[in-house]
């Protein structure tokens, strides 16, 4: 019994804990919000993210961070090896400011 209690008590304080990256805001309401990472080019695809061309242009959410996709093709991609893509989309990002 006092394993079982000990196990729940664990589960409550993990509940407890955000699943959000430190890169998260919090609102006036304590929702918490991602913070765009800025990509203008789609980590999956390569593709220019532009609304102007047609595309329909998707953002998928990961540890606290909102990333730009060309298409909702591309989110299961993402989805997959997100790792991968968020890496990419961050340097883009990052090499678009200089």
């Amino acid at each position: 019994m006092k394993l079982a209690t000990f196990v729940l008590g664990i589960m409550v304080v993990l509940a407890s804990v955000p699943l959000t990256g430190c890169a998260a805001e919090k609102t006036g309401a304590g929702v918490v919000k991602s913070v765009p990472v800025g990509n203008k080019v789609c980590p999956v695809s390569g593709e220019k993210i532009d609304i102007a061309s047609g595309m329909t242009p998707e953002t998928v959410e990961y540890n606290g961070k909102s990333y730009g996709l060309c298409c909702p093709g591309c989110i299961n991609k993402f989805n997959a090896e997100p790792e991968k893509y968020t890496k990419i989309a961050e340097d883009e990002a990052a090499a678009s400011k200089k």
